[in-house]
């Protein structure tokens, strides 16, 4: 029999993601099979699955956590947002389309059918299942079709432990409003819930156990501390990046500028391990930093657009300063489509502007279409003749000249350009610096040692550390005693 268990939120950016995946990996240590599932996820971090098609990071993170391959099915809806007000819309891993808020919220009774036949084949076989909720079941204005949190529990029988983030403060109201909030139904499926983020001397917080427990009837499953290691693991969304503060200065300093519709900005974790590098992320408003060694153009969800407002931030002109000292760049994705001296839209596949001059750094064009290239992949690097491996998720092709000198092959096939120099390089690779032997060349071109950790072994090790954590503070026994059978 599968059993089940969902994780929702006071709010967004509560821990869920991390919180799911050490109860994935907890029980995988129990020797149980155990799958994550999110019916929704916004995002624009998202993974390939081993199945094919694109997935929320967090899933794919949540199923390393369970040593089993990532499925679209773990994740059947995903929206990537566009514009202030549309999102792209992948169903099962797969683009269907694209939606304005309001023309989703009247598509969502729709995607339900999607969403349980994915939880279905998710269960399948598996001894338990863990879901991640979005948001905030209190959002009770977009509670009507509901498939991300209580229209999904109470559909699919799935209790609920509700999360409450203490360090932003609060959390005693947002966990009691969240009660009184709540229609009856959807209060009746929460079995308790979790304080998360706690700092100092958690019996601090027994008067607010007490208190929550007299205005809720709901018992605490667990006050969970700040979790150091969850540091080490790739982060969901750009939420996270508001909270990244500088380090201290190294040898190396890695700037990345914040698009507006930055995506799978993960790339860049593996740099947070190496002790001679500084990595910077370059809010708008600030300027790209002039002692940074290397700059590097993330992926982005609409590249046109977010070319604009590189220039509206004055980074154009930044990057200009940075190239004539001698500077590396290096354009992931969107960002090296940005590179190159046009980038053309021509049947407006990103729903906004057609056309647009690139930054001129590389000689190569790019033509947007509606075909989506998405998948896992083997590659190689050209520049430093190591073995890479990673994904691709783009829209369009990128031609010309400095596209004779390929950065990568991906299983076989040359991939990317160089300038003649050797200053300048892009690839459509994901993943390119998760590779230690590449990190090693690149950080050796600036005189600097690194690829000493292995980057994929770390993030193994922090889930392991989070889950002997989560073991000792709300334990395993726990854990399943709060989780319902399904399908009965």
């Amino acid at each position: 029999m599968t059993k089940a268990l969902m994780f929702q939120g006071t709010g967004s950016d509560v821990g869920k993601t991390v919180l799911v995946a050490g109860f994935c990996r907890l029980a995988a240590n129990h020797g149980l099979k155990v799958m994550p599932f999110k019916p929704q996820n916004m995002s624009n971090n998202a993974a390939v699955a081993n199945d094919g098609g694109e997935i929320g990071r967090a899933q794919w993170l949540q199923a390393l956590a369970c040593r089993v391959p990532a499925s679209v099915h773990m994740n059947p809806v995903l929206l990537k947002p566009q514009s202030e007000t549309g999102s792209q819309v992948v169903v099962q891993g797969k683009v269907v389309g694209h939606a304005r808020g309001r023309d989703y919220q009247k598509l969502k009774p729709e995607l339900m059918a999607a969403v349980m036949d994915s939880f279905a084949r998710v269960a399948d076989g598996a001894d338990l299942v863990l879901v991640e909720g979005a948001g905030s079941p209190a959002e009770i204005n977009l509670r009507s079709g509901d498939i991300a949190n209580m229209g999904f529990a109470t559909a699919a029988g799935v209790p609920v432990v509700l999360v409450g983030d203490i360090d932003r403060g609060g959390v005693i109201a947002s966990v009691v409003g969240t009660h009184t909030i709540l229609p009856g139904d959807d209060r009746a499926m929460i079995a308790g819930y979790l304080i998360n983020k706690f700092r100092g001397d958690v019996s601090l917080f027994d008067d607010g156990i007490s208190a929550i427990a007299g205005f809720t009837g709901w018992p605490c499953v667990g006050v969970i501390p700040w979790l150091k290691s969850a540091a080490r693991l790739p982060a969901e969304d750009s939420v996270a990046l508001e909270r990244l503060t500088r380090g201290t200065a190294r040898a190396l300093k890695v700037a990345v500028p914040v698009l507006s519709r930055i995506a799978n900005f993960d790339d860049f974790d593996p740099f947070k391990s190496e002790p001679e590098v500084e990595l910077v992320f370059v809010r708008p408003g600030e300027r790209l930093p002039v002692d940074a060694g290397l700059v590097i153009l993330p992926g982005s969800k609409s590249t046109i657009a977010d070319l604009a407002d590189f220039r509206r931030q004055g980074w154009e002109q930044d990057l200009q300063a940075h190239r004539r000292r001698g500077g590396r760049i290096i354009g992931i994705c969107g960002g090296y489509q940005m590179l190159g001296r046009s980038v053309r839209d021509p049947q407006a596949v990103e729903g906004g502007e057609t056309m647009a001059e690139g930054l001129g750094f590389l000689d190569i064009e790019t033509e947007m279409a509606p075909e989506k290239t998405v998948r896992n992949i083997q590659a190689h690097s050209v520049e430093h003749d190591v073995a890479l491996s990673g994904y691709e998720i783009h829209l369009g092709v990128s031609e010309g000249p400095d596209c004779a000198r390929p950065m990568t092959n991906l299983d076989g096939r040359p991939d990317g350009a160089i300038s003649p120099d050797g200053k300048v390089s892009g690839t459509y690779l994901h993943g390119l610096f998760e590779s230690d032997a590449y990190r090693a060349k690149l950080l050796a071109e600036f005189g600097i040692r690194g690829g000493e950790t292995n980057f994929r072994a770390d993030v193994d090790a922090a889930l392991d550390e989070i889950a002997a954590e989560l073991d000792r503070l709300v334990g395993f026994e726990r854990l399943m005693s709060i989780s319902a059978v399904i399908g009965r």
